[in-house]
């Protein structure tokens, strides 16, 4: 299902901020920079789950293989 798709995506969107925020951390220099992208990563995926909620009737953390 497309759905189910687009929302694994949106965890690994969500995954490469965690990491890029852990590498902001270690790395001074370029850290507000990281974060920044880091922000921006997340709020992509955040937008792919609202989407999939508002077009594909799907929320985001609900399985429909458990039944």
């Amino acid at each position: 299902m497309p759905a189910n798709e687009i929302l694994q995506e949106a965890e690994k969107l969500h995954k490469v901020s965690e990491s890029l925020g852990a590498l902001a951390e270690q790395h001074a220099p370029v850290a507000e920079a990281i974060k920044i992208l880091a922000e921006s990563v997340r709020h992509s995926a955040t937008l792919l789950e609202v989407l999939v909620a508002m077009r594909l009737g799907r929320k985001p953390g609900t399985d429909t293989t458990a039944n």
